[in-house]
């Protein structure tokens, strides 16, 4: 599942993982959480490329963490989000993130979650506008475009609405 922030993607991942699936977390918020609290630079607005590596080395390791499930397991993000972070960001794609977003597959359709301003809100670690939320958006799109992922978009409905909307389509 990938998206802008404040897309009500988390929420959405949450009310799954209630529901007896398999989730792995967001490297973002908890990778600023971990950097503040240490005094670190790895942060979106420290940073940038260091903030990427660190995404990068929390999506291996939740896609070989996934490999543990039985059953289908919901990323909040994946490997692409760092190609279209740092393409967002101005910053190179260096060839190792080229080489991880062709190497580790996820399903060929991927959930995205629209921008939402009636929801989105700031906070501590999301120091976003909506319109840069908007841009993360598109940015993310094309990454998991470009590396081949069908896109299925999220309706802007309750999580409630949500959650069917996504069982529906994972069986």
């Amino acid at each position: 599942m990938t998206g802008g922030p404040g897309s009500g993607k988390t929420s959405l991942i949450d009310a799954l993982g209630a529901h007896g699936l398999a989730v792995m977390p967001e490297a973002g918020r908890a990778i600023i959480q971990d950097q503040v609290a240490i005094g670190g630079a790895a942060l979106p607005w420290g940073d940038r490329l260091a903030f990427s590596e660190q995404m990068l080395g929390w999506e291996l390791r939740s896609y070989r963490e996934a490999k543990r499930h039985a059953g289908p397991v919901l990323f909040d993000r994946g490997i692409p989000d760092v190609a279209g972070y740092l393409a967002l960001s101005g910053l190179p794609v260096g060839a190792h993130v080229a080489r991880a977003v062709a190497a580790y597959r996820y399903r060929p359709d991927v959930f995205i979650a629209p921008p939402w301003p009636e929801i989105f809100t700031a906070d501590a670690e999301r120091r976003q506008s909506l319109a840069e939320a908007d841009a993360t958006f598109h940015a993310l799109a094309d990454a998991y475009s470009q590396a081949g992922y069908g896109l299925v978009e999220l309706p802007r409905a309750p999580v409630a609405d949500r959650v069917q909307f996504v069982l529906s389509r994972i069986g």
